[in-house]
């Protein structure tokens, strides 16, 4: 098998073997700051990164494998490792989550996450505390599948992220900033494709087929892909195989992953362009500058011309509706939840997003072990209340409302699970005449990270059968951050007999000092005294801030 990365990532599919033996997947990582400007034209800043250099490495495993990462945390803060879109079965403390599932991995530790790969599909890894993510801490994991229904005979794979001329403490700032002074898009992000500011040459041979996995690894915009010429077929969406759909450009938000087959050609008379697009709305165009394109050649023949690119490049939104997965049902919900993704102020005039007006942050005892805490781990209080925590029972099928009426979209994201997703429409449509509705006889598609644009509502529905906490979060690292996150308790009393905590997770907690029982703060009571509680936050800006304005 063979493996490149950097301008070039291509898997020879017809060197995969048919016999695969299962095998531990090591890496060894030292998480480094890294001053770079990516190649791009603007200042280097510091980043976060992998062995002193960027782009990360790429992993590649096999379904059946366990992945090994082996982490040494070599920054002035802590540090965790989230593998985006692994459901985690029985491992919920090797899911990232800081403070949910574990305690972070201290400056000078070491820390090491054994992940059995139950799953197929196009993932990746990013880091889950404070933001670093936003500053480089990302690479895909490609997880294949040797019995996998869709053939190829090669595969790239194209990884997109927004690099940022400012650190995430800088944008933070600005985003807290009462005064109004700030402007934290007063230097947008720049585009990365693969760690580099180009993008990859394609290699067609005529009459083949390709498999590209889309991989969206950006902190704030949306980006498409499409090539000039071909259509693309959708095969896979955030890790689960779907019903093959047609279309001429796939549209990502952060967190997101697709894959499409392309055919090539059968002759070698042109070459083609293919288009990287980052946009969205939260930035007025700037010309020259945002939306911003990165263009990519696919080469039939280094004697054959380039085929003009005819009229627009396409671009529409996501057909998740027009979508369906290659297996399950629809689900019958047991019950359901009301989640409204908006934002207020707390009484210092500080804009925070929210669930529900619940702004969350870290409870003092990480989660996974307040769950673990007989007598008090099904009461949602013992989590704290700024987690925000919903306790589900094994099995019962839950169906979410996503509401977004605030300018900003949310792509929302589901540790731990898929989530079918089986109605769409609009806040103001009264009449329910623009809504859509997943048919009864069709199967839903399914996704771990579903995009809420503004003024949109979305209902999904997952089953509860994964014994874990799970958070579940805007995947905008601004409104992480901010407060956009929640918990899921899943099935604390079969938790017990399942999650086994290893002695690794433990001793990260004993070198901070943290508890690994109890609630919130470590009471094995009722007694929630010196836990985050913060008031509900306010529609408007405190009158103090709408008088100085």
């Amino acid at each position: 098998m063979r493996f490149i990365y950097g301008p070039l990532m291509l898997v020879l599919i017809s060197a995969i073997p048919t016999t695969v033996f299962a095998k531990r997947v090591v890496e060894n990582w030292e998480v480094t700051y890294v001053t770079s400007n990516r190649g791009l034209d603007q200042p280097p800043k510091r980043g976060v990164s992998v062995n002193h250099k960027f782009p990360l490495p790429v992993v590649h495993a096999t379904k059946g494998d366990t992945l090994v990462l082996n982490i040494f945390n070599s920054l002035n803060e802590t540090t965790t490792m989230h593998s985006h879109g692994l459901f985690q079965r029985n491992t919920t403390y090797y899911d990232g989550a800081a403070m949910t599932t574990e305690c972070s991995i201290t400056p000078g530790t070491s820390f090491s996450y054994e992940i059995p790969l139950e799953q197929a599909g196009t993932y990746w890894i990013h880091g889950h505390s404070h933001s670093q993510n936003f500053d480089g801490l990302r690479t895909p994991l490609i997880i294949h599948d040797p019995k996998d229904p869709y053939k190829s005979d090669g595969e790239y794979v194209v990884a997109v992220e927004d690099w940022w001329p400012v650190t995430f403490d800088t944008t933070l700032a600005a985003l807290l900033d009462v005064t109004g002074q700030s402007n934290p898009f007063a230097q947008p992000p720049n585009l990365l494709v693969n760690g580099h500011p180009d993008a990859p040459r394609f290699d067609f041979i005529p009459g083949q087929t390709y498999r590209i996995r889309l991989i969206s690894m950006m902190s704030l915009p949306l980006w498409e892909f499409a090539i000039d010429g071909h259509e693309l077929e959708i095969i896979e969406v955030d890790g689960v195989n779907t019903k093959p759909k047609k279309v001429n450009v796939v549209r990502l938000a952060p967190a997101q992953r697709v894959s499409v087959l392309v055919k090539a050609k059968e002759s070698c008379d042109s070459n083609y362009s293919y288009h990287v697009t980052m946009f969205g709305n939260f930035l007025p165009p700037i010309p020259g500058v945002f939306p911003s394109r990165v263009d990519g050649l696919v080469a039939y023949s280094s004697d054959a011309p380039l085929a003009e690119t005819v009229g627009e490049i396409p671009s529409e939104p996501f057909d998740e509706m027009g979508i369906e997965s290659l297996h399950g049902p629809i689900l019958k919900a047991d019950r359901g939840l009301y989640f409204n993704a908006t934002s207020g102020f707390l009484p210092d005039g500080t804009n925070w997003e929210s669930f529900n007006l619940v702004t969350y942050r870290d409870p003092d005892v990480p989660s996974v072990f307040t769950a673990l805490t007989d007598s008090i781990n099904l009461n949602p209080i013992s989590y704290g209340p700024q987690t925000n925590a919903h306790v589900l029972q094994l099995n019962e099928v839950i169906e979410m409302l996503f509401w977004s009426a605030t300018q900003l979209s949310h792509p929302l994201h589901l540790h731990g699970h898929v989530f079918q997703i089986v109605e769409k429409g609009f806040i103001n449509d009264t009449m329910g005449a623009l809504t859509t509705r997943v048919a009864k006889d069709k199967f839903p598609l399914q996704r771990d990270t579903v995009l809420v644009n503004s003024g949109e509502y979305v209902v999904v529905r997952f089953k509860a059968d994964n014994p874990g906490v799970w958070l579940m979060h805007c995947h905008f690292d601004w409104h992480m951050a901010l407060g956009l996150n929640m918990v899921f308790v899943e099935a604390p009393k079969e938790m017990m007999d399942v999650v086994k905590v290893p002695q690794s997770v433990i001793d990260q907690c004993k070198r901070q000092g943290i508890e690994t029982k109890g609630n919130v703060v470590g009471n094995m009571a009722y007694n929630y005294d010196g836990a985050p509680n913060l008031p509900h936050l306010l529609h408007d800006a405190p009158a103090v801030l709408a008088s100085a304005a």
